[in-house]
């Protein structure tokens, strides 16, 4: 008898590995949290230390944003475990690197390949679980990556916070080698997915675009660009409100930030209940729930009760980011779902990179980072308002067709 190849099928395990990759965008910022000052201090001979060395910590975002487009359309043409497992090895080469480097400028270049990696790679490993899970299943591990992400931050903060202590400047640099040991569990534990042949693009509802749908992804990216902002704004300036509102001791500021992350994880595990709602419903609730937390933190006149108004701002967050990969992926066919998820990383990354500057500019033309947080929250409720029109009308569109019929 002849053996019939029997399909494999992702589960627990293979997802369980695609999602800790995110860490590794995570990890190109948070792990020199605790050690700035000691890098500053390193380089403080050279003019524009301190610009350089806040340049250190953020250029991989240039290389993200550059690269991700390309990394998409790679993955569709090499396939997707190749990059994976390749730009995953490349990471912990050009992450460890400034370790053994004395040149600011070559750890600046060596930074900046970092982020040519980990746009590859997190292009790679979305993509991959796009193509292992449908449906519902794919929605929850979608949720789950921001999960992933909020827990890693607290995580390697500490990790880095370590190792600058133990190693000086150079310590966190080391923890990127962490990242050879997932590229060798993830070669162990999946595999290259398939293209669907012609019968079975046919015959599966879960495929809507087997061409690229370039307008409608142009329109989903200037949605993700907004909310990336709003995403990005308590991450990267939580420390400087709780400053500003009596808070020095950093123990206690990184309690709190802890606190606020939770609501992150909140709102990725509210996503496995909400995520059965249409996707202008979702991003209604989600920027209602993104404005109602700016309001509110900019409106404390605490810490804690700024860090409980964060908490709504988080969960807002922990829904906002799922449901838009889910939106940018729903309907992709196989052969263009790399290039649709490369291009949506590239709006997202944009947004990380504007949120600083757009927060910085609100709070210089306002009275402070607060002000800033409320103008964030008012433009959010507009957004949730024009979601909430949108959605009423789908839905009256909806009724109308079912009674014609």
């Amino acid at each position: 008898m002849n053996d019939v190849a029997v399909p494999r099928r992702a589960g627990s395990v293979q997802g369980l590995v695609l999602l800790l990759p995110i860490s590794m965008t995570v990890a190109t910022v948070v792990l020199f949290t605790a050690s700035v000052a000691l890098m500053t201090e390193r380089f403080r001979a050279i003019a524009h230390a301190d610009y350089l060395v806040q340049l250190v910590i953020t250029i991989p975002a240039i290389g993200i944003l550059l690269f991700a487009p390309l990394a998409g359309w790679l993955t569709d043409a090499i396939g997707r475990r190749r990059i994976l497992v390749g730009s995953m090895l490349a990471y912990a080469v050009f992450g460890c690197a400034p370790y053994f480097l004395e040149n600011i400028y070559a750890i600046l270049l060596t930074r900046c390949a970092l982020g040519v990696c980990v746009s590859a790679v997190v292009t790679a490993s979305t993509t991959m679980i796009s193509d292992y899970f449908k449906g519902r299943a794919r929605e929850r591990w979608f949720a789950a990556q921001a999960a992933v992400s909020a827990i890693s931050a607290v995580v390697l903060i500490w990790v880095g916070g370590r190792l600058g202590a133990s190693l000086g400047w150079r310590g966190p640099f080391l923890a990127y080698a962490y990242s050879i040991v997932l590229a060798i569990a993830i070669w162990v534990l999946t595999w290259e997915p398939s293209e669907e042949s012609p019968e079975e693009l046919t015959a599966n509802e879960d495929v809507s675009y087997t061409e690229f749908p370039l307008a409608r992804m142009l329109g989903i990216c200037i949605v993700t660009l907004g909310a990336s902002i709003t995403f990005y704004a308590v991450s990267t300036q939580n420390a400087n409100a709780l400053v500003t509102l009596g808070v020095h001791d950093p123990a206690e500021i990184g309690r709190l930030s802890a606190v606020a992350t939770f609501g992150t994880v909140l709102g990725t595990a509210a996503f496995g209940v909400l995520g059965r709602l249409p996707t202008a419903g979702l991003l209604t609730l989600d920027f209602a729930l993104l404005g109602l937390g700016f309001v509110l933190m900019a409106a404390s006149g605490s810490a804690q009760v700024y860090t409980m108004s964060a908490v709504v701002q988080q969960f807002g967050c922990g829904l906002v980011l799922p449901t838009l990969l889910v939106w940018a992926t729903r309907g992709l066919a196989f052969r263009i779902r790399g290039r649709a998820i490369g291009m949506w990383q590239a709006a997202f990354q944009v947004g990380q990179l504007l949120s600083g500057i757009t927060i910085t500019f609100l709070a210089a033309h306002s009275a402070g980072l607060l002000a800033a947080f409320s103008t964030l929250g008012v433009a959010c409720l507009g957004a949730a308002v024009v979601s909430g029109l949108a959605a009423f009308t789908l839905l009256r569109r909806s009724g109308r067709a079912r009674a014609s019929i």
